[in-house]
C-alpha cells in the first residue's frame, strides 16, 4: 500500500492565540511546520502551536525562514553560508525548547519561502542547512523539493530526508516550483489540485506548465493552510486518498 505524509506550514500569525484554521486543519494533517519567529509567529504562537500538535499527535517540525517579517520570507537575501547556517540553529533550538516544554519531540525541519526556494536550486545553501540540521539533531528528518539540492544536500550529511511535493502550485520542465511572482503559479481549483497530488503519488509524475511529464517522487505533500478553501480542500484530498488506497501517516 502507498504512504504518504500531509505537511502543512502553521504558527504563522501573531499574538496570545493561534489565528485562522490551524486546529481544524491538525485533524487533516500528519506532520506541522512551525514558523519560528522569523519569517512569522512569536513565542506565545509558538507555544500554542507546538501545544496543539503534541496533543493531538500531529509530527512537530521546525520551519525556519529568512528575518523577513515585513515580506513573509519571501524575498530572497544575499546571506552567507555561515549565516544561513546560524540562523536555521537559532530556529530549530528556539522551537525544540518549546516542543520539549511541551512533552512532545522535533521530528523534522522544513525551510519557508525564499530560503527554501535558494536551497532548492543552491547547493552551498543547501549544505548550509542540512549541516545546521545535522549539528542539532542528526535523527532530524529534512524536508526538501523533491529532487532538488536541499534533498541532495541531506543525504550527503547523512540525514534522512522527504521528498516534497506541492498540492497546489505548478511545476517547471526543471521540476522546480512556478515562482509566485509569475502567472499560473496556483492551482485554485481544488479537483485539479487534487489530481495532481494522485498523479505525483501514484504514477510517479507531475505535468509541468508547458506540459512537460518529469518523473517525481512523493513522500510528503505540502498543504497551505492560509487559504479560504484551504480546510475543505485538506478534506477532500484525504477522501480522495483513502477511496485510492494511498494510507496517510507520518513520514
Amino acid at each position: 500500500m502507498l504512504r504518504l505524509d500531509l505537511n502543512c506550514d502553521m504558527g504563522e500569525s501573531f499574538g496570545r492565540y493561534v489565528v485562522g484554521t490551524d486546529a481544524d486543519m491538525m485533524n487533516e494533517i500528519t506532520s506541522a511546520n512551525i514558523a519560528c519567529g522569523f519569517h512569522a509567529g512569536d513565542p506565545s504562537v509558538m507555544r500554542k502551536t507546538v501545544r496543539l500538535a503534541v496533543s493531538k499527535g500531529i509530527a512537530v517540525g521546525a520551519h525556519p525562514g529568512l528575518p523577513d517579517l515585513a515580506g513573509f520570507g519571501r524575498r530572497r537575501m544575499d546571506v552567507s553560508p555561515e549565516e544561513v547556517h546560524d540562523m536555521v540553529t537559532y530556529q530549530i533550538g528556539a522551537l525544540q525548547a518549546f516542543v520539549r516544554q511541551e512533552g512532545g519531540n522535533l521530528r523534522h525541519v522544513k525551510a519557508h519561502g525564499a530560503l527554501y526556494n535558494m536551497a532548492a536550486v543552491d547547493r552551498t545553501v543547501a549544505k548550509a542547512i542540512a549541516e545546521a540540521v545535522y549539528a542539532v539533531d542528526p535523527t532530524l528528518v529534512l524536508f526538501g523539493l523533491a529532487g532538488s539540492e536541499m534533498i541532495h544536500a541531506g543525504r550527503r550529511t547523512g540525514l534522512q530526508t522527504a521528498q516534497e511535493v506541492f498540492a497546489d502550485r505548478t511545476y517547471q520542465d526543471d521540476g522546480t516550483l512556478t515562482p509566485r511572482s509569475m502567472a499560473g503559479s496556483l492551482i485554485e481549483n481544488p479537483e485539479q489540485a487534487v489530481k495532481q497530488v494522485l498523479q505525483m503519488v501514484k504514477e510517479g509524475y507531475v505535468t509541468t506548465v508547458s506540459g512537460k511529464k518529469v518523473a517525481i517522487t512523493a513522500d510528503t505533500v505540502c498543504i497551505h493552510g492560509d487559504g479560504t478553501q484551504a480546510l475543505s480542500f485538506a478534506q477532500m484530498l484525504r477522501a480522495a486518498l483513502h477511496k485510492e488506497q494511498v494510507l496517510v501517516q507520518t513520514f
